[in-house]
């Protein structure tokens, strides 16, 4: 009996070893890693748990790089939710650029507490004018050159096929999530030399992203959040976001946009020189990232001009209300 008991437990360590899921992720929580799988394809999108916590938000006065709009720092309050393991990739953003039109017409949706909600339908985005990718790649790279707006619309559209609330991280939870519990420059500590071992970067892109998940993760399991491709918010962005912060601390923040520009984006990219990756450093969107566009009124779906911004997804924990999701996606298109 005692060697049937020591070979059953040598039997659970060996499936840890070899990729079993946590105890935690097994049936203790409902609150692990899981990948969620696209309806009608075989591609999913992995999902890290982040558990929520109270931070300090922002880049103290003497760190190098730092500018103004990055303090001063405060306390913030976020609570748990779920981060994409990965920036979106071309093979999943392309299952929604290829949809047909009948398939995301409104219909129903039954919420985790068995309410149920009417989602309007998702537009189709309307054709690239050219190769979007710009030729660097595809299968398995990240998509780049979306408006927040198409961003948005992604993920709007892949609730409506899997019922799950996903959506654009504000910047605190990005922030918190690219620090992963560290209080330095980089979720990896503060000296530069280091960066080649996290993130693409100006200076070994060799001028094009890469492929998602070849840089060593933080310390959540997070990849590319230094780099690769610098990724939307869903905050209107403020020169004087952190004056803005009620509260001690502040308790979720997230500045719902109201107008075009500019919109908040994170995490440095392919283009960036290293200063620019760090987990404070804060960029606005800009009209010149559709200075190219050859539509009369440019297009809420493409920038034509922006090779360097993409996306991750997010989903909290706690699933929001049906009024809070309806609140979420009231907005007139001039906004974007």
């Amino acid at each position: 009996m005692r060697y049937f008991s020591w070979l059953i437990g040598l039997v659970v360590v060996i499936y840890f070893l070899i990729g079993g899921k946590s105890l935690n992720e097994q049936g203790n929580s409902d609150f692990g890693r899981y990948a969620e799988k696209i309806p009608g394809s075989n591609i999913t999108i992995d999902m890290v748990p982040i558990n929520g916590g109270t931070f300090l938000m922002g880049s103290p006065s003497n760190e190098e790089g730092r500018s103004s709009d990055e303090g001063p720092q405060k306390e913030v309050k976020v609570n748990s939710f779920w981060m994409g393991t990965y920036e979106i990739t071309w093979d999943q953003y392309s299952q929604f650029l290829h949809e047909k039109s009948e398939n995301i017409k409104s219909r129903e949706v039954t919420l985790k507490d068995g309410s149920k909600i009417m989602i309007d339908g998702v537009s189709a985005a309307t054709q690239m004018y050219i190769d979007m990718s710009f030729g660097m790649g595809r299968q398995g790279f990240p998509a780049i050159n979306m408006t927040q707006y198409a961003a948005m619309m992604y993920a709007r559209w892949l609730y409506t096929k899997t019922g799950n609330f996903y959506r654009l991280p504000t910047e605190a939870e990005w922030e918190y999530a690219c620090l992963a519990g560290s209080k330095t420059a980089y979720d990896f500590g503060n000296d530069l030399k280091e960066l080649d071992k996290f993130a693409w970067f100006g200076g070994n892109s060799g001028e094009g992203y890469k492929e998602v998940g070849t840089k060593a993760p933080n310390a959540f399991g997070l990849y590319d959040m230094h780099g690769n491709v610098s990724e939307w918010t869903a905050d209107q962005y403020y020169q004087d976001y952190f004056k803005k912060l009620k509260g001690n601390p502040a308790d979720n923040p997230y500045f719902k946009p109201t107008t075009l520009y500019p919109r908040s984006v994170r995490g440095g990219s392919w283009m960036d020189d290293g200063l620019n990756l760090r987990s404070a450093k804060r960029q606005g969107s800009s009209k010149i990232w559709k200075q190219r566009d050859p539509k009369k009124k440019k297009s809420i779906w493409w920038l034509t001009d922006a090779p360097f911004i993409g996306f991750r997804l997010v989903r909290s924990k706690e699933a929001p209300t049906k009024e809070e999701i309806e609140k979420y996606w009231i907005k007139s298109m001039d906004d974007f």
